[in-house]
């Protein structure tokens, strides 16, 4: 079977979304492929952190300049995605007087607002701050919810015709004559290979964009990093802690809706699956950055994960992967390796994603004779286009207000659609933990169909204190509603393996008692054998380390 479009985009993040939605507002025909759930790669394996360009002012300017141009852009478009919490740059004894003057003035230099505080202010705005803290310097970072974003991107590209496609793997690029002419698929529910031609195909792959590169016969050189990332089950601050001292490991705490993310690391790996999860990296990023928050060393710690960034590395960098620019590239494969009708893009945050999608769509755009221009930085994003009055929303529809305004803030304006399109289930709460409605999961299945993860994504059902615990049955059951008992058992076993997955390497000391709960649900209640065998492995691990006293 074969099907045309003018552009294929390969990749399912933030990039990739956002490029397709660019390319269809200025009339392109727009096919996006995805092989899993939208944003299940480095767009959704991040920190949350909508960076102000402070954390590189001194050692990157120009990523610096283009992360606070992208902050205030994203703060009018996307505003039912981006928290305003500010940001700190805080000063500890260890740290160098010097660093933080120079950072302070390369801020001022590139045009980030800078404010200096004394670490005694900076105690009266975080009081878990520790009495270390020496000054602080206050920046305009935000916190971003990367799965809301890229949701958006998709939903802005179909409403301008674009075609989005998940659980759609690319299995061949296609070349004739020196030129790229489309991609081969093939999809996970045993459909035959087709073939899908374009007029260009735009590779926004991330870390598989080498792999995407080869098969097209070019050469894009990649240097992948893992970076872990630990969520506790509250938010011990509301405004983004760095340290400040020169970019490393273990140095950032964002607030990110009901928690906290503590991050990152950097080591490179080989692959794109290989994301080397230890249990190491937790205790480090916590013995870290409890010397910001002393609190963090008591906090519950209610999952870990990582993710793999796709760095450019033409130069075969010898240096650790820290030091390496977080600039992005597009790659013209036309002027370099004179192969027609192929571009790349690879590196870069994603802060700067839509001006990386825009950068992209100015070259694809040129090839295909379209003079349309970007429209992505004035035009807002579904769901972010006008005031919402969560007061409103709890009266017209009886709503207690903390959960009138964690659906006001996750659906921005399409609260009131939503709603009144699922009356009696706006009113039942099926995830407590992050009060997520059954009219929010119903709108998610009625746009992403049976794929749980999706649902998961665009609700944050189940990614709260209890991971899954207590709602991770009731989502599979708004699956088996519609889609037959088959799809909800699949769709269970798909949710609690996943949350399983995350929360074995947090799981010792009094962490274990919400393991044990785990346990007893899924496995006594339901009958389950996932949640118990993990559990008792993990369990036995940590007994026999001598890490949790039996009780």
């Amino acid at each position: 079977m074969q099907s045309r479009a003018d552009v294929v985009v390969v990749g399912g993040g933030a990039t990739g979304t956002g490029i397709a939605r660019d390319l269809a507002m200025r009339g392109a025909d727009v096919v996006l492929l995805e092989k899993d759930s939208l944003a299940e790669g480095t767009s959704g394996r991040m920190h949350g952190l909508l960076h102000s360009g402070a954390r590189y002012a001194v050692s990157d300017p120009e990523s610096a300049r283009q992360c606070i141009a992208e902050n205030r852009i994203l703060r009018e478009i996307a505003t039912h995605c981006v928290e305003a919490t500010g940001g700190l740059f805080v000063q500890l004894p260890a740290d160098s007087d010097d660093y933080f003057e120079r950072k302070r003035d390369a801020c001022e230099d590139v045009g980030i607002p800078v404010e200096e505080i004394t670490g005694e202010a900076a105690r009266q705005e975080e009081p878990l701050l520790s009495d270390d803290v020496e000054r602080a310097l206050r920046v305009p970072d935000a916190a971003v919810d990367p799965f809301r974003l890229v949701a958006a991107n998709a939903a802005s590209a179909e409403n301008h015709g674009a075609t989005i496609r998940t659980h759609t793997t690319v299995t061949d690029v296609r070349r004739e004559d020196g030129s790229v002419v489309g991609v081969e698929v093939s999809g996970t529910d045993g459909d035959p290979r087709d073939t899908l031609r374009a007029d260009h195909v735009v590779n926004a792959a991330g870390p598989w964009a080498g792999t995407i590169a080869d098969m097209a016969s070019v050469e894009v050189p990649m240097r992948l990093s893992t970076g872990a990332m630990v969520v506790t089950n509250v938010r011990q601050v509301d405004t983004v802690l760095n340290r400040c001292r020169p970019k490393s490991s273990g140095d950032i705490l964002v607030p990110h809706e009901t928690t906290a993310i503590l991050g990152t690391t950097d080591r490179d790996v080989a692959g794109p699956e290989d994301r080397d999860e230890t249990r190491a990296d937790v205790d480090f990023l916590v013995d870290e950055l409890a010397s910001m928050v002393p609190e963090l060393r008591k906090a519950r710690r209610i999952r870990a994960y990582w993710g793999v960034r796709p760095l450019y590395d033409p130069a075969g960098d010898p240096h650790s992967p820290t030091d390496l620019s977080r600039e992005f590239t597009v790659l013209d494969h036309d002027e370099r390796d004179d192969v027609d009708g192929f571009t790349t893009v690879v590196g870069g945050k994603l802060s700067t994603y839509r001006l990386m999608a825009e950068r992209v769509a100015d070259r694809v755009a040129a090839h295909l004779g379209i003079d349309a221009a970007s429209r992505t930085a004035d035009e807002p994003l579904p769901g972010s286009d006008g005031d919402v009055d969560f007061r409103a929303i709890m009266r017209r529809y009886g709503l207690r207000s903390p959960i009138a305004k964690r659906t006001a803030d996750r659906l921005g304006d399409r609260s009131t659609d939503v709603l009144d399109g699922h009356e009696d289930a706006g009113r039942q709460v099926l995830c407590e933990c992050e009060a997520v409605t059954r009219a929010e999961v119903r709108d998610a299945i009625e746009t992403v169909g049976a794929d749980v993860q999706a649902v998961r994504k665009r609700t944050r059902a189940s990614m709260g204190t209890c991971q899954g615990t207590t709602c991770a049955h009731r989502l599979a059951g708004e699956i088996a509603d519609e889609y037959g008992p088959r799809a909800g058992r699949d769709a269970l076993e798909d949710l609690t393996a996943e949350r399983w997955r995350g929360q074995r390497y947090v799981a010792d000391g009094d962490h274990l008692d919400q393991l044990a709960l785990f346990y007893s649900i899924h496995g006594g209640t339901f009958n389950r054998s996932r949640g118990p065998a993990a559990f008792r492995e993990v369990t036995l691990e940590r007994f026999a380390g001598g890490e949790h006293d039996g009780s």
